[in-house]
């Protein structure tokens, strides 16, 4: 399955400092393009449009950055959003030689049903994203599982059972790592309280008030 292309325009920005806040009033998020043997620029975004693509292709897939008629290939790092509002304020732009194999993180999505969990048992999912190195070009957005072959309890996938094109994508990740697994439902401790056994019972010489104490004393 051919990937889509993720693009996006970015034009150079000339705001720095704090004074970034007002192209955030003005929809545009700041970001910085960087890279080996690159000299790293300051640039500006679209919020809808980077926050689009964000969505799309997340940091693992390519994204080509058009500035001023120019496309750079990068590789989307290191969102930061902000703390009341939640809209994106800053991204990294981390500029790929296509002739250079890198390493990413790789998410894992689960997709289809799985007959263990219909009968009642728990789904756990224990790897959310696996390492790999590749060609920026050969970078998978996203590797999925189906997690229909998990019919069993203590059935379980693992990274050697993901499907990739190992001659294209080397995984960095331990192979026996589990990424997927099914367990027995934990049962509710049932806690019984009885009303006697909770009662807490105060000895007779606690119960003394301070003039009996003084009584007694004296």
């Amino acid at each position: 399955m051919k990937k889509d292309k993720h693009e996006i325009k970015a034009e150079i920005r000339t705001v720095l400092g704090r004074k970034v806040k007002l192209l955030r009033k003005e929809g545009l998020v700041p970001a910085t393009v960087y890279g080996h043997k690159f000299e790293s620029i300051s640039i500006q975004m679209p919020q809808l449009a980077l926050e689009k693509i964000y969505d799309e292709a997340g940091e693992s897939a390519l994204v080509h950055l058009i500035i001023d008629g120019k496309e750079l290939p990068v590789l989307l790092r290191n969102c930061q959003y902000h703390p009341v509002t939640s809209n994106l304020i800053h991204i990294d732009c981390y500029k790929v030689n296509l002739k250079e194999k890198i390493t990413t993180f790789v998410p894992i999505e689960l997709i289809g049903e799985s007959a263990a969990v219909k009968n009642g048992n728990t789904l756990m999912s224990v790897t959310e994203e696996i390492e790999v190195e590749a060609l920026p070009t050969n970078l998978p957005e996203n590797i999925t599982v189906d997690i229909s072959v998990l019919e069993d309890l203590d059935s379980v996938v693992t990274v050697a059972d993901l499907n990739i094109d190992r001659e294209k994508v080397e995984v960095l990740t331990d192979a026996e790592q589990v990424v997927v697994k099914v367990e027995a439902p934990r049962e509710e401790e049932e806690i019984v309280v009885e009303e006697e056994a909770a009662a807490v019972e105060v000895p007779a010489t606690a119960q003394k008030t301070e003039e009996e104490k003084a009584e007694s004393e004296a």
